[in-house]
């Protein structure tokens, strides 16, 4: 498995509206193969943002690359550079490939 990860800093005065784009915003995910599941987590406040991070779990890296240069990925983030005045810079991927996994299922 892989998990693609993209953390956020979001404005403070920004947050609400932030949710509301992840909340609102039509799925592209479910189609795609090899996707497993999605969080958006709401993460600490800091001084100056709020910290988000979004999760993708995948059956493979292969399998999110894929989707990475799929139209799903295009049309998922078409108008993504609309939204930048909500975050402090960019978003920052960090891709992780699993290792182990523990389940409360034996």
């Amino acid at each position: 498995m892989f998990i693609a990860m993209n953390r956020f800093k979001v404005r403070p005065d920004a947050a609400e509206e932030f949710e509301a784009v992840w909340l609102n915003r039509e799925v592209h995910l479910r189609e795609v193969p090899g996707f497993v599941e999605f969080h958006m987590l709401r993460g600490p406040d800091r001084d100056d943002h709020r910290l988000y991070a979004s999760h993708t779990v995948w059956e493979s890296e292969e399998h999110f690359l894929a989707w990475t240069r799929s139209d799903a990925f295009r049309n998922a983030h078409r108008g993504a550079g609309e939204r930048k005045p909500l975050y402090l810079g960019p978003p920052q991927f960090e891709g992780f490939t699993v290792i182990q996994t523990v389940g409360r299922d034996a």
